[in-house]
């Protein structure tokens, strides 16, 4: 169970940042560890959250990206706005070319409770 009381609580920008490096570096536990009990994800347009709860957030990880180890992110652009966090990334070794996309991350409590992304129309 993750839980804010029992680790430093995190600012925005550094909840971002251990995300991405425990991402590259393919720890799904310090993955997972960035964000809340009842994460939530969207995929936009869609207007249901495609991952809801830790459980299901840790399998779509596990299964996907963490299972293939050419694939990373590379963050080009961080913006902080309170308790949002913007990242316009480029992922790398889903294809022959590097895909952009932009995730939004929204913070509370030391952890990220839910997450949008965007990818070029």
């Amino acid at each position: 169970m993750t839980s804010a009381s029992s680790k430093a609580m995190r600012s925005p920008a550094e909840l971002a940042q251990a995300q991405l490096e425990a991402y590259n570096a393919k720890d799904l536990d310090a993955f997972c560890a960035c964000y809340a009990d009842d994460v939530r994800v969207w995929r936009m347009p869609d207007p249901m959250p495609r991952t809801s709860g830790i459980s299901s957030f840790r399998e779509s990880y596990s299964g996907g990206p963490f299972a293939n180890p050419a694939i990373r992110a590379e963050v080009r652009e961080r913006l902080v706005m309170g308790s949002k966090v913007v990242d316009y990334e480029w992922v790398h070794g889903r294809s022959a070319e590097a895909q952009p996309v932009m995730v939004v991350y929204h913070c509370r409590d030391g952890l990220i409770h839910e997450v949008y992304f965007f990818s070029p129309d």
